[in-house]
Formats: structure tokens, sequence, C-alpha cells
């Protein structure tokens, strides 16, 4: 069953309490998504820290019920 964008949204916000989260569809199939995160908790850390601080979020969804999610991660005015 694919994973609805507002779960996505819930999981990365409920990791990441500040973080402004865009969310969209794709391929309209529920299992393609982009993701652009900012958040002040991503300043001083890599992309990919802040890539793996997301993928944390999801709680082992990515590989699953949610096949693919292209990410974009920031911190806030950059």
């Amino acid at each position: 069953m694919p994973m609805d964008a507002h779960d996505i949204e819930a999981m990365i916000k409920a990791a990441i309490p500040d973080a402004e989260v865009t969310i969209r569809d794709l391929a309209g199939d529920g299992d393609h998504y982009a993701a652009t995160v900012i958040s002040e908790t991503f300043r001083g850390k890599s992309r990919v820290q802040q890539h793996q601080i997301v993928y944390q979020s999801l709680r082992g969804q990515m590989g699953g019920v949610l096949h693919a999610l292209a990410l974009q991660t920031g911190v806030p005015g950059a």
C-alpha cells in the first residue's frame, strides 16, 4: 500500500519539530515523492548528515512502503 504525503510530512515533523516540510508526489502513484525540508537542526551538518536525519525520521519506510524520496534539505535563510 502506498504511503500518503501527509504521513510522510507528519513523520518528519514528529522527529524534527521546527521543520518546514514540502512534499510533492512525483508520479501520482504514492510511491515516488520529492521532499524539501528546512530546519535549524541541520545547521553545521553536512548534506549527508541532514539527509540521514530525515531518513531516520521515516522509521524504516524507505525502500518498503515508500519506494523513492528525492530529498532537498537546508537551513532557514540559506
